[in-house]
């Protein structure tokens, strides 16, 4: 099954595991600016970038995103 990503979930995973926007970004030597952009949707987090985030926070990599089914197949596939 594909899947389309849908907003982000990053701040309520941070809530959860009580952690602060900036908390993440001194973490992962990241400007705070970044991880408000992951937050407010202006960037997409690359794979690389989210594992770090996943592992930082305490969640499964996939948390980090609504996953919305794509039920759109492609002949051939």
């Amino acid at each position: 099954m594909k899947f389309e990503l849908g907003r982000c979930l990053l701040n309520e995973r941070l809530m959860e595991s009580g952690k602060s926007a900036e908390w993440l970004a001194k973490e992962l030597l990241f400007k705070p600016e970044r991880v408000y952009d992951f937050i407010e949707n202006k960037r997409v987090m690359p794979l690389k970038i989210a594992i770090s985030i996943a592992d930082s926070v305490g969640c499964d990599v996939r948390a980090l995103y609504e996953l919305i089914p794509n039920d759109y197949e492609v002949m051939g596939d």
